[in-house]
């Protein structure tokens, strides 16, 4: 079986791989989920107690559903603070788990159930379905919280928050278990769109709701609501501040960070849970755009406010932690998330993820949250290199490790700076190992890697394929061995796999992201050009005359554009599912880096696929060929905007094909997308 299929067959090779991973609130036990092999696509909720480092099953829905033969898993789960409940869907039906004592029983509940949560006190779950806030009480009982007939919805994140900020809940319960902080979405003056699948034409089209560029953001508004039916509005400046970012409740009031409409300025909130009424804790603001750290803001057990931030001033270039105004990490230190809180040894410190110097590999650091007389104190507690996460609770931490030396992520459960288990993987093993050469090019100092087949000999000259996203918020060049096994598919076809992660992505510093801003097209294709020739002057068997690009989603959209831009160096492309037009694009992602289209329609102009496709070929060479990939499940993209860049190509003589997957979204990854690969590969070896 080759790489395509038995990619397709495991999902990527993560089937029977440990997912999800979540620590009790006092480290006794460790909650994942997983699959029962390489191929089982039903993941099984899992619980590893930490005393005895043994594993055993605590739901399955080949044992809870009535359809022995189903193939659908659990795709979630979530519990109370202490995990002595979890609470899950399955086929649209809810269920509840005790931890502690076993067992797993069905709750009735009205109508397809999402995001089922537990209070915090493990008595009353709340959950989703068709736009209305449900909480079932603990003898039963299916309570409406809040819902209306209109379409507006409760208890959901809305599109933007979800896409582009990274909060997927809508509701939050109160440490008490006493209320729910919810989110109202009104998406009425959206626009609306119609996406119809070319495979199935008998089909009516899907319609959805898409806050398109320069148009109208869903209205989002946050409620305080008591299960006995009282209701208490959360009171900010809505009109200026948009963007409700994310939201944290886990002791005393609810901390919220909120955003303008171009995202230059935000504010950290404190919410009195009694009035509604919000406190300015802290002030966000950049220039170009504010980037919160994940994790953050949240409440110290001291009363103090933890919030993520940049430092740009007095030579610093860095993304720290500040405890009220107060340096909690050193400039050297590229904090990327706050897992949480870590006791033992005195005050509660910080379980931290960040990048110290090497942007290709994340570790796992202790961060004290008080600063004595010797200053900033942090410790790394991750010594192999590569690209670690974490979980935590009590003084347990479950770290899962990546590397180049081995696939997959590797689970493993320390207590005390003591390694007591490992948490077993089923995943199927790689068929070959990736052997990337990582390096830093250019003065600017891009990470950048390039791969070579398995049997290249030196000396022998071989045509470039340019692997690229490039997007903000995306590293493709990571000391990660399960990242570059597509790449060496391509790679042993007879390519020299080249990626660059060029300005505009994180990891490096602050400057380096946002260098990009109003100029993404200019900066990123620059970086992308001259690291690839830097690449070639330390490598000599990489032949320009022959370079093909290839990337999906944003990498789409550059792999496009240097096609069109750069016909003198990149002899042919594949722009999958690619951003045709920012203007098409939703508000919070298009006018975050390139401003409001009615402010900036020259900008616009300048990074749009469209306009650049329909641009006369002046010199017939330069009518390099394009595939154009298009995943027909993409919500950004839909198909009518890929055909229109393909209309517009085909006006001006430019040689292209468009290539069709049903049921796909804008990622590689599935049976279908797997596919494509032998029908991309075959378009790259007879364009080149």
């Amino acid at each position: 079986m080759d790489f395509p299929e038995l990619a397709a067959r495991t999902r990527r090779f993560t089937s029977g791989a440990p997912r999800a991973v979540t620590v009790a609130g006092d480290g006794g036990r460790v909650l994942f989920l997983r699959s029962t092999g390489p191929q089982d696509p039903a993941d099984a909720l899992w619980q590893l107690d930490v005393a005895t480092a043994t594993e055993h099953l605590v739901a399955a829905s080949g044992v809870l559903l009535d359809d022995a033969a189903t193939t659908e898993g659990i795709a979630g789960y979530a519990t109370d603070p202490a995990a002595r409940v979890a609470a899950f869907a399955l086929a649209g039906r809810l269920f509840r788990a005790d931890l502690v004592d076993g067992g797993v029983v069905e709750i009735p509940a009205r109508g397809p159930v999402a995001d089922p949560r537990p209070d915090p006190t493990g008595t009353r779950i709340a959950y989703v379905t068709g736009g209305t806030l449900r909480v079932v009480g603990p003898e039963g009982g299916d309570a409406l919280l809040a819902g209306e007939d209109n379409g507006t919805s409760w208890g959901v994140a809305e599109y933007v928050a979800a896409e582009d900020f990274g909060r997927h809940r809508g509701y939050w319960w109160a440490p008490d278990g006493g209320s729910i902080l919810a989110a109202r979405v009104d998406d009425s003056r959206l626009v609306r769109r119609h996406q119809h699948d070319p495979a199935h034409p008998d089909q009516s089209p899907d319609t959805h709701a898409y806050p398109q560029a320069g148009g109208p953001n869903a209205q989002v508004s946050l409620h305080l609501l008591d299960l006995d039916g009282g209701w208490v509005d959360v009171h900010w400046d809505r009109e200026t501040y948009p963007y409700l970012v994310s939201v944290h409740w886990v002791e005393g009031g609810p901390l919220i960070t909120v955003l303008r409409r171009l995202q230059q300025h935000g504010l950290v909130l404190a919410v009195d849970p009694r009035t509604g009424e919000t406190q300015v804790h802290a002030e966000l603001a950049d220039p170009r755009w504010v980037e919160p750290v994940a994790g953050t803001p949240v409440h110290l057990p001291d009363g103090r406010v933890l919030v993520g931030g940049e430092l740009a001033h007095d030579g610093y270039d860095a993304r720290c932690l500040f405890a009220d105004g107060t340096l909690l990490t050193p400039p050297s230190l590229y904090v990327r998330r706050v897992v949480g809180r870590l006791s033992g040894g005195g005050a509660p410190d910080l379980l931290v993820e960040a990048s110290d110097g090497e942007p290709s590999q994340q570790h796992l650091f202790r961060v004290r949250t008080t600063v004595g007389a010797g200053g900033i104190e942090i410790r790394r507690l991750t010594q192999e290199p590569g690209w670690h996460v974490g979980a935590v609770g009590g003084g347990t931490i479950a770290v899962g490790a990546r590397s180049l030396d081995r696939m997959g992520t590797r689970w493993t459960v320390w207590r005390d700076d003591v390694e007591v288990a490992t948490i077993g993987s089923l995943a199927a093993p790689a068929p070959y190992a990736p052997r990337p050469v990582l390096e830093r090019v250019t003065d600017r100092r891009l990470p950048a890697a390039v791969l070579y087949p398995r049997n290249h000999v030196a000396g022998r000259r071989l045509p470039v394929l340019v692997d690229v996203h490039g997007g903000p918020g995306r590293q493709e060049v990571r000391a990660d061995r399960s990242a570059w096994l597509e790449r060496q598919w391509w790679a042993d076809a007879g390519f020299a796999v080249v990626t660059v992660d060029n300005r505009g992505t994180p990891g490096v510093a602050p400057s380096f992201e946002k260098a990009v801003h109003r100029r993404l097209a200019d900066v990123m294709l620059t970086d992308q050009v001259e690291g690839l020739t830097a690449l070639a002057d330390k490598h000599p068997d990489l032949d320009l005359a022959r370079v093909a690009i290839r990337g999906f989603s944003f990498g789409g959209w550059l792999a496009g554009l240097a096609v069109l831009r750069r016909p003198d160096l990149f002899r042919c492309g594949i722009a999958g599912t690619p951003l045709t037009d920012w203007a098409l694009h939703d508000t919070a992602y298009s006018e975050r880096y390139l401003g409001l289209p009615v402010d900036a329609a020259e900008v616009y102009a300048h990074h749009c696929l469209v306009e650049l496709a329909a641009e006369p070929v002046v010199v017939p060479d330069d009518a390099r060929p394009l595939l154009l990939v298009h995943g027909l499940a993409d919500r950004r993209v839909v198909p009518a905007h890929t055909l229109r860049l393909s209309a517009a190509l085909l006006s001006t003589g430019r040689p292209h094909s468009v290539l069709p997957l049903p049921g796909t979204d804008h990622a590689p990854g599935g049976g279908t997308a797997e596919q494509s690969l032998r029908l991309e590969l075959d378009f790259v070896r007879r364009s080149l």
